[in-house]
């Protein structure tokens, strides 16, 4: 098998890491793959904070969700949209002038360009992990750097056209993560389409849940009175508490940035 194929097959998130740092030569090659990863218009709309304090990755711990791997993990990165460079540069270049000149008000960042600064960072990140896979190290994403804004701008230093999508940990596998199966996937028959998006039916998402069902429940009828798959993600994810927070969050962060920093 081609041995990239090979390796992404392969991978799995590690949140258990060998008590040992990452060489500084490995970190390198991993920031250098990445900052050739794809980017709108050679743009690279996303920036990368290398959390190194212990005390900011305790707190970061804390504000994701209370996930005390974070604060071990060797290597803790953060990727974050941002606008806040283009928007500087645009400013020292003149630009509000020359707008002006030409009876146009100057525009800043709005929401679709969040979107496309998203998925810049997000395609980074990706590019780091497969570059940390393929020198033997395990990587976890943390969706949870969403939640808590007001506190992680703050201690991020986050400015209003900065918007932190993921975090990103980082180590080598401990003997704990030796042969541990893979989750699941869906079928490509439920995720693939051609030419259109398409609804499923109800036979198929009965089919498409069977599996996931079963490795979900492990044996039992129910768990937390859910009878089914659907009912259980929308009571322990969808609905939950951190979810809840972190569209709170998100909202907030999305206001401040639509506001240019405006809001508290």
């Amino acid at each position: 098998m081609n041995p990239v194929i090979e390796l992404l097959l392969q991978r799995r998130s590690v949140r258990a890491y060998e008590d040992r740092t990452l060489a500084q030569e490995a970190k390198d090659q991993i920031l250098e793959a990445t900052l050739r990863a794809p980017t709108a218009g050679n743009l690279m709309l996303y920036s990368i904070v290398e959390i190194s304090d212990q005390r900011s990755k305790d707190d970061l711990a804390r504000l994701c969700d209370n996930q005390p791997f974070i604060a071990r993990a060797p290597w803790v990165v953060l990727f974050a949209a941002d606008y806040q460079r283009w928007h500087d540069l645009f400013a020292w270049s003149g630009v509000e002038e020359t707008c002006r000149q030409a009876g146009e008000a100057m525009r800043n960042p709005e929401v679709g360009d969040l979107l496309l600064a998203c998925a810049d960072a997000l395609i980074a990140a990706q590019t780091a992990v497969i570059a940390a896979e393929s020198l033997g190290i395990g990587s976890c994403y943390i969706g949870d750097i969403m939640e808590n804004c007001e506190r992680t701008r703050d201690l991020l230093g986050l400015t209003p056209y900065v918007f932190p999508i993921c975090l990103l940990c980082f180590g080598y596998p401990d003997a704990r993560q030796a042969g541990k199966e893979r989750s699941s996937r869906f079928e490509r028959k439920f995720i693939c389409f051609e030419n259109k998006y398409r609804r499923l039916t109800p036979a198929e998402l009965a089919e498409m849940t069977e599996e996931r069902q079963r490795e979900s429940f492990k044996g039992h009828r129910s768990i937390d009175g859910a009878a089914n798959l659907g009912q259980l993600v929308y009571k322990r994810k969808f609905a939950a508490g951190f979810s809840l927070e972190l569209n709170r969050s998100v909202q907030a962060m999305i206001r401040r940035w639509t506001a240019g920093g405006e809001l508290p």
